[in-house]
């Protein structure tokens, strides 16, 4: 007897032997990135992740963080020997508890198209009722829509990676937080006024700054 697949299937559909089939996710809807105009903090927030090297185990380690595109401030990182979206979720989620006060827009988030953020740990967060959130991401091959988080991955890249020799993870992680201290609130901007971010961030909200818009 020639049996095929389609003959097997009708045989065990009229003896009841299939199974039920499984309910259709529903897959959270991709929303690209768009032209903007950023006007304030808090609008606008581009992320991504970069990997560095520990020499000492021979194993990478992973900083995952948020620029906020109008004051260049490092909002939020996590740095860790892996990056999971639970992880990254647990991060934003700290951020905007120390940025947002309460009754004001949560920023947009910006990403590229990584794992972790097509994730149903990611897309959960960002349709949370009580707080969604806008995320955008931006077209394959368009690093120039995440510009900022990617000039300061490169000045990260320059200032401490590529200068420092970490035989543990213990040395990198304390590297890397005391540069991001230093970015945020002694490292000078030509683009603000001469300015670090905490103190461009403080003079904005002191109504210190002329009317600023950052197109891209």
């Amino acid at each position: 007897m020639i049996l095929n697949h389609k003959k097997a299937y009708r045989l065990c559909k009229k003896l009841g032997l299939l199974q039920k089939k499984p309910d259709k996710k529903v897959k959270y809807p991709r929303r690209l990135a768009q032209n903007r105009v950023v006007t304030g903090p808090n609008q606008l927030w581009q992320m991504d992740i970069k990997y560095g090297y520990i020499h000492g185990y021979d194993r990478f380690f992973f900083i995952f963080d948020m620029i906020d595109v109008f004051d260049r401030c490092v909002v939020g990182y996590h740095l860790g020997a892996s990056c999971s979206a639970k992880e990254i979720c647990a991060t934003v989620k700290q951020a905007l508890q120390q940025r947002i006060q309460p009754g004001e827009t949560p920023p947009i988030l910006r990403t590229d198209n990584g794992p972790q953020f097509l994730s149903h740990a990611f897309a959960e967060m960002c349709l949370d009722e009580k707080a969604p959130l806008i995320h955008e991401r931006i077209p394959p091959k368009t690093p120039n829509m995440n510009a900022y988080i990617e000039s300061f991955h490169s000045i990260l890249e320059r200032d401490v990676y590529s200068k420092m020799y970490f035989e543990t993870f213990e040395e990198a992680y304390e590297s890397v937080t005391e540069y991001i201290r230093f970015y945020n609130e002694r490292r000078f901007h030509g683009s603000l006024k001469r300015l670090s971010p905490n103190q461009y961030h403080a003079a904005w909200r002191a109504g210190q700054l002329e009317e600023v818009k950052i197109s891209l």
